[in-house]
């Protein structure tokens, strides 16, 4: 799929199959979200959403099938869907021993952003996500919901354009 052809389309699977031994996780599914838009998988546990977001998000291979997020095939280019993608896990992937800034920072850094790039993008994610004031605290001073704000901030700051949110 070009690049060209996929002005409108975010994410396109087609036909994705997944097995765990002689467990079929994904039987061949197909789905397409438009840009611009939420999409939700909803089911029972052990239905796929989370293979099916691992797989969107370069983290484990399918057994076949097509996945590709904004024109770029996952399977063949991961490190290119890498940078157009965002993801929260199930649980909060937060280092309590830093701070909610130093969290971020560190984040914007791995993400190869510039030292003033980051800094400014935890300034503006620590102000959207009401975090400014307990930003300078180590983050297992935090509520539950102030750890999953800065966890939703983390994978946010190198805007990207897509979100998987598992």
């Amino acid at each position: 799929m070009a690049k060209s052809a996929q002005t409108s389309v975010a994410i396109e699977v087609k036909n994705l199959r997944k097995s765990f031994g002689k467990v079929s996780v994904l039987k061949g599914i197909d789905f397409s979200v438009k840009q611009g838009t939420i999409m939700a998988l909803l089911g029972p546990n052990g239905a796929g959403k989370t293979t099916t977001i691992r797989i969107l998000s370069t983290l484990l291979q399918p057994d076949g099938g097509k996945a590709h997020i904004a024109g770029i095939d996952v399977v063949k280019d991961p490190d290119e869907v890498k940078h157009s993608i965002g993801l929260t896990g199930q649980y909060a992937a937060v280092d309590q021993y830093l701070t909610g800034e130093e969290n971020l920072l560190m984040i914007g850094r791995l993400y190869r952003l510039s030292i003033a790039d980051t800094k400014q993008r935890t300034a503006e994610l620590l102000k959207l996500f009401d975090l400014v004031e307990a930003g300078n605290r180590p983050v297992k001073t935090y509520s539950g919901g102030m750890r999953r704000r800065l966890d939703l901030a983390m994978s946010l700051i190198a805007a990207p354009s897509i979100i998987f949110l598992d």
